[in-house]
């Protein structure tokens, strides 16, 4: 299986490439910093079929699509790459805003544009979304990361219903915090808090069962979905307790 892992230097995206390195499978690792990419595919050739590295801004879209472009066809793509700013009350800068949605949301299109026609033509394809289970609850301190990844949400979604016909499989994972780089700005005990290993695993596990949404850990995804549940009033008043 050939195999495009976007947020290949590190954190979730690194990890998935060490469970994906095996003799079936060639690996396309993509990411902005090169020496580390290189780094990864250093340890990893001797344990996978064939193992490329594309060094990329994904936030530079014109240059993603001619790389993409020259990957060619693969038979998944595991759409990782994704930055958070941390949490904050104020308002957030609309270059902060804006380079959010460029990377976890407008870059996954942006590959997608080049990658479908191919799924399509083959009649099969896996797309694998990272999202989080910050989309599905707008915590004033987390303003522009939790609506970037609910858009994203959306967009698997509509991917998903337009693509079913075509044979192309669609899966959505919304991982709770889980060791990287992106929950190391945090300040805050984080709950359920999984290491990038466990994380991982989780999520190559819900690839394998073909898992169109699966919103994990479990317990504190139902600790959401109540609270969403909950009048809106009292809801403010939770939300606004916490923060």
């Amino acid at each position: 299986m050939k195999i495009l892992i976007t947020g290949a230097s590190s954190g979730i995206g690194e990890e998935l490439a060490r469970l994906y390195a095996t003799k079936n499978n060639e690996l396309i690792l993509l990411a902005r910093r090169e020496e580390r990419l290189k780094k990864l595919q250093e340890e990893l050739a001797p344990h996978v079929k064939k193992i490329e590295i594309v060094a990329v801004d994904i936030s530079d879209f014109q240059t993603l699509q001619k790389k993409i472009k020259l990957i060619g066809t693969v038979d998944m793509v595991i759409l990782n790459a994704g930055v958070s700013i941390g949490h904050s009350l104020e308002i957030t800068p609309f270059e902060d805003f804006k380079k959010l949605f460029d990377v976890n949301l407008l870059a996954n299109h942006a590959i997608l544009e080049i990658l479908l026609p191919c799924f399509i033509t083959q009649k099969s394809g896996k797309i694998v979304f990272i999202s989080s289970l910050a989309s599905l609850i707008a915590m004033p301190s987390s303003k522009a990361y939790s609506s970037s990844k609910r858009a994203l949400n959306a967009y698997a979604e509509s991917i998903r219903y337009k693509y079913k016909k075509d044979g192309i499989k669609v899966i959505n994972i919304l991982p709770g915090f889980i060791q990287s780089e992106l929950t190391d700005k945090n300040k805050f005990k984080m709950p359920f808090l999984l290491s990038t290993k466990d994380g991982a695993m989780v999520i190559y596990r819900a690839i394998q069962k073909n898992k169109r949404f699966y919103p994990f850990p479990l317990r504190f995804y139902l600790i959401i979905k109540l609270l969403n549940l909950l009048p809106q009033f009292l809801r403010d008043k939770i939300v606004n307790f916490i923060n």
